[in-house]
């Protein structure tokens, strides 16, 4: 049964799509097209894998594997899949042709690849059938560029693929290029012209690939979990209902990715690798990789290690949705090993603490604590912890409902934990083996269904970092905010900016303990900015600090809290280029190492 939280009648829109993008995201978001969808009632009776697995494998893996991002001696820093593109390498379509027949992935093996996703804890797998590319990564009849018949290793590997996930147990399906097509007349960014010099329209290209092909990876390759298409851009509706009307004639019970287009999906696909820091209600997922590229790129060594992966991973069930985590195989087919170390590690801890991640619900803070990230089964909570408390305090704001009992799951049982109320807030003692565990889980017991007040509390232990998205804002623009690092590596963020004379940005937080907090803010800006924060009916305090077109933190000052409970503290930029100061974020930590007597500059 699906978790209650994405039983809901609607997704609700994607908050990047809501909000306005930087110039340099722009093109890339008309590829992306609506992805907003509405759950339909027959929903409920497939895509289980994907309700209640919450955790899944994504391939890419094409020709362009074979370059690995290097051509004709350089190196092209990106997302691999991209090579052959403009803004990359720019291959010829007659140079990138040549490729395959310099393509045997002798080392491929189904079974050897499934079983890192066994290992890791994935419940399905989704490959790459055809990127943008427009080379078909199985025995495709309707296209002649393809894996068996333009290629020495002759073989049809996802045949492979598909019968070692039903071996083992685990879906399977496949991603599907369906607007863009770099090789074939009239597809999306592709030859307007065929190899006689005819005109060659969009139909031309739906007609004679994409819909033969789509109908052969949805009828030749068993049960299929999910068709994962993928940049619709402009593509006319009219040809995104045929294409779903194949897959629910030939997998009624499959899954379709709200990058189809034109909200016709099952459920809703956020950016690539955004893990979002609010509760999202209904069908969504995640999808993330364990480096930076998704297809191999021979450079990229930036991998993510399994605790790395579980934060990941566990932020995003605890916002309530699905994780599908890349790899991206050597052009010979084997998987880089660092990559499949740190899934199987990962996959060690989640064989421990299934209930962490399987079937869970979302946390009911609705985003993180400083501590770690919470998630939810029936009446229990557990509680993910990434950051150990120094004291072994572990502080939970706001939590009305009872508690039953609380234990640290351990690999061989459990251990008790001991809890006590503190006014509004709940502290739990964690017993020292925590120190050494990978993520240490506590599964908290309730009387009955978590009930929170969702205020933001200050951690009197450790710093509590408030996003802007969270503030209250006047005179100042917030917008929603993503950019490359390199070409097609996404990062996501919330801004203030704009900021006018009377602008601010205002947090509600819940002080359990009074007292001085040192003060740092996240910004972009040009040269020097003066910034104010200041507690409502209390401190107030400013400084200059220097500025950095990425974003990086900066100490403001320690400002104090006289009183436990409610507080209001804002931010403003009060002098400098206001306009194009970027704040990010507010961080407070406590200053713990003074006596509060040995301050005598409040009182002057």
């Amino acid at each position: 049964m699906m978790p209650l939280h994405k039983l809901s009648a609607c997704l609700i829109a994607l908050v990047s799509a809501l909000l306005p993008h930087p110039a340099g995201a722009q093109e890339m978001d008309k590829l992306w097209g609506e992805s907003v969808v509405k759950l339909r009632p027959e929903d409920a009776s497939k895509g289980q894998l994907f309700a209640d697995g919450n955790y899944a494998m994504f391939i890419h893996w094409g020709l362009y594997s074979l370059l690995g991002n290097k051509v004709d001696g350089k190196t092209y820093y990106g997302i691999g899949e991209w090579i052959m593109e403009k803004r990359m390498a720019g291959i010829p379509i007659p140079e990138y042709k040549e490729l395959a027949k310099r393509f045997n992935p002798s080392r491929f093996d189904a079974q050897a690849i499934v079983q890192i996703a066994k290992d890791a804890g994935m419940k399905y797998i989704v490959i790459t059938a055809k990127h943008h590319d427009g080379f078909a990564m199985y025995h495709s009849k309707a296209d002649p560029f393809n894996i068996v018949d333009a290629t020495p290793y002759g073989r049809d590997p996802m045949k492979e693929l598909s019968a070692a996930c039903k071996e083992a147990g685990i879906g399977f399906g496949f991603y599907y290029s369906h607007n863009q097509d770099w090789i074939f007349p009239g597809g999306g960014n592709g030859p307007q012209t065929d190899e006689n010099g005819k005109p060659a329209t969009f139909d031309d290209y739906f007609r004679n690939k994409c819909l033969p092909q789509v109908e052969e990876i949805t009828s030749q390759y068993g049960p299929i979990e999910l068709v994962w298409f993928d940049t619709p851009g402009k593509m006319p509706k009219k040809y995104v209902e045929q294409l779903i009307g194949v897959v629910r004639k030939n997998q009624p019970k499959a899954f379709v990715s709200g990058r189809a287009g034109h909200g016709l999906g099952d459920y809703q696909s956020l950016g690539d690798m955004e893990v979002p820091i609010e509760n999202i209600d209904g069908l969504w997922e995640t999808v993330d990789t364990t480096n930076d590229s998704w297809a191999y790129a021979w450079y990229d060594n930036n991998w993510k290690t399994p605790r790395e992966i579980l934060r990941r991973l566990i932020s995003t069930v605890a916002r309530g949705g699905t994780y599908m985590l890349n790899i991206g195989p050597y052009g010979d087919g084997s998987v880089p090993k660092h990559a499949a170390d740190s899934l199987r590690g990962s996959g060690e801890w989640i064989k421990r603490h299934p209930a962490v991640i399987y079937g869970a619900d979302p946390s009911p803070w609705g985003h993180a604590l400083p501590w770690g990230d919470v998630t939810v089964r029936d009446n229990k909570l557990f509680l993910s912890v990434f950051d150990r408390p120094t004291d072994g305090k572990l502080h939970l704001p706001g939590l009305k409902t009872e508690i039953r009992s609380a234990r640290w799951l351990t690999a061989s049982g459990s251990e008790p934990v001991t809890h006590q109320r503190d006014g509004t807030w709940t502290c739990l003692t964690l017993p020292p083996g925590t120190l050494n565990a990978l993520v240490p889980v506590i599964e908290v017991t309730l009387a009955a269904p978590p009930e929170v007040d969702r205020t933001f509390g200050i951690d009197p232990k450790g710093p509590t970092e408030l996003d802007v998205h969270f503030a209250s804002v006047t005179g100042a623009t917030r917008n929603g905010k993503r950019w490359m690092e390199k070409f097609g590596e996404w990062k996501h963020t919330f801004e203030v900016t704009a900021w006018k004379a009377d602008g601010a940005a205002t947090w509600e937080v819940d002080v359990l303990r009074p007292g001085h907090y040192r003060v740092d803010l996240t910004y972009t800006g040009e040269k020097r900015l003066v910034w104010r924060v200041a507690v409502e009916g209390g401190q107030a305090i400013q400084n200059q600090q220097n500025s950095s077109s990425i974003y990086q933190s900066f100490p403001i000052g320690w400002l104090e809290f006289t009183t436990p409970g409610r507080h209001r503290v804002s931010v403003a930029c009060i002098d400098g280029n206001t306009a194009n100061a970027s704040l990010k974020a507010l961080r407070l930590t406590p200053v713990t190492d003074i006596s509060p007597a040995s301050d005598t500059a409040s009182s002057r």
